[in-house]
């Protein structure tokens, strides 16, 4: 009788110290949400961020503020999050850069991914393009292999992230090319320095790539996918360049600092994919070579589990050790 009461008491104790977590998942949001964007302005994940932020404002009776927050190839802004209050107003969009790649290449990074961040849905993917400015003579990746190696040292490659690094080194490794990476505070900044001839070559993504690809301001010489990009249908991807099995892209995905309450996470979760699901949104997505995903934050924390592990092999294939 003793056991069982004790039993009963514990069980109300129990419900009790979950009331506040769920009236608070109930009246969420009640105030602004802040998503924390670790990259400038102009660059692929502000992008959709401002895209997506606009329709989860009007979904959720609620501003939606985007906070670009760059600095450690990403990890300041990452790091904020991991730090901030695990309440649901404040979340990042980040990329495979910051929560896949960083982990690989830098010895003292100020969080973990898989214990200080919870996974809340993989927005989009999008596959890169090896961009490289007008100004150089070859057009097609066999001749800027040739090129490259007739010219020992004089390529120069805009590395605007860690992840385009590393895809770069591994490029390198399987193809022969010989480039010289030059490290830039972003993807924006990247794009900015191939536009004004300061470098070579680039891998680009295609969301803030195109219109200057489109625009002659660039001149796209494969891309990374799996198979043609649709809104590139002429250029050839890498595999079909002479790399075989060459594939790599850049995903985009929402996070919550780790602690928030499931309810906010599923919350979040159901609203984001109802705006990833608006026929308007995934065709203008698409139509810059974004495909929209929104996933269940299961499946994301499954997806960020083997891509770790996947890069992992890479970066040792490559030679690359934290630094």
């Amino acid at each position: 009788m003793r056991r069982t009461a004790l039993f009963r008491i514990l069980a109300v104790s129990a419900s009790a110290a979950l009331l506040p977590a769920l009236a608070s998942a109930q009246s969420y949001p009640a105030r602004a949400i802040r998503i924390i964007v670790p990259a400038p302005p102009g660059g692929a994940i502000d992008i959709i961020a401002r895209v997506v932020g606009e329709k989860l404002s009007a979904s959720l009776g609620q501003p939606v503020v985007i906070d670009n927050k760059p600095g450690a190839d990403g990890n300041l802004g990452v790091d904020a999050v991991a730090k901030a209050a695990p309440d649901g107003y404040t979340v990042v969009l980040t990329d495979i850069s910051t929560l896949t790649i960083s982990p690989l290449v830098m010895a003292k990074l100020p969080y973990d991914p898989a214990k200080d961040l919870a996974p809340i849905t993989m927005v989009s993917f999008s596959a890169h393009a090896l961009a490289v400015n007008p100004s150089v003579p070859a057009k097609t990746f066999p001749e800027l292999i040739a090129y490259s190696k007739a010219h020992p040292g004089k390529v120069n490659f805009a590395a605007g992230n860690q992840v385009t690094r590393l895809i770069a080194e591994h490029l390198k490794k399987t193809s022969g090319i010989d480039m010289l990476s030059v490290p830039y505070k972003g993807g924006a900044a990247a794009l900015n320095a191939l536009i004004a001839g300061e470098v070579d070559v680039s891998l680009v993504g295609l969301l803030a790539a195109l219109p200057h690809i489109q625009g002659g301001k660039v001149r796209a010489m494969a891309t990374t996918g799996p198979a043609r990009a649709s809104v590139l249908p002429g250029i050839p991807t890498l595999s079909e360049s002479g790399v075989a099995g060459f594939v790599s892209g850049s995903w985009q995905g929402l996070l919550a600092p780790a602690g928030t309450p499931p309810a906010v996470i599923a919350k979040l979760n159901a609203a984001v994919a109802a705006v990833l699901n608006e026929p308007a949104l995934k065709a203008r997505l698409a139509g810059q070579g974004t495909d929209v995903v929104g996933d269940s934050a299961e499946h994301f924390a499954a997806f960020l589990r083997a891509d770790a592990a996947t890069w992992k092999k890479v970066a040792q294939q490559a030679g690359i050790k934290p630094e």
